[in-house]
């Protein structure tokens, strides 16, 4: 091998590995922990209609979708949250590095988004008190044991 040979193979081998990088999936990689507490403690965590745990949890997520998180305790009304994504910042870092190859691979395997909320506190509400809509109506559904923390709006008076 001849010396220019030598020379350039190391600048080539440099270009290649960044114009193949994805900053994103080097950075934070395609996953997110999420921490899931609640107030009971205790109460079942599910993610995507799959039990991950008993708060306080922690989880790790794809980054590529978003996710609905169920919190359930018994005596409580069950919490529900769907998690959003956003863009990322480290994405930008494929504008200098990565190149179009490394957007693409950050997009397609998700590293390119981070997951909102990242952190979650469920605070269970009792279940003395219960409403639906049905055909257009509200029903509401009370029990005869008030919960000290809840406030007063209004009271029924007896029809005469």
């Amino acid at each position: 091998m001849n010396r220019s040979k030598i020379t350039v193979l190391p600048s080539v081998a440099v270009a290649v590995a960044l114009a193949t990088a994805a900053c994103a999936s080097i950075m934070h990689g395609t996953g997110q922990t999420l921490s899931i507490t609640s107030a009971p403690a205790g109460a079942t965590v599910s993610v995507d209609d799959q039990v991950v745990g008993v708060t306080p949890v922690s989880t790790k997520l794809s980054r590529n979708d978003p996710h609905t998180i169920n919190v359930k305790l018994d005596g409580y009304q069950p919490f529900q949250l769907r998690t959003t994504r956003h863009m990322d910042g480290w994405l930008l870092g494929n504008i200098v590095f990565g190149g179009p190859l490394g957007l693409v691979i950050d997009v397609v395997d998700g590293a390119a988004y981070k997951l909102k909320p990242s952190d979650i506190a469920a605070q269970l509400a009792r279940t003395n008190a219960n409403a639906r809509v049905e055909n257009g109506s509200l029903y509401v559904f009370l029990t005869r044991d008030a919960d000290s923390s809840w406030q007063k709006i209004g009271q029924l008076e007896h029809e005469r």
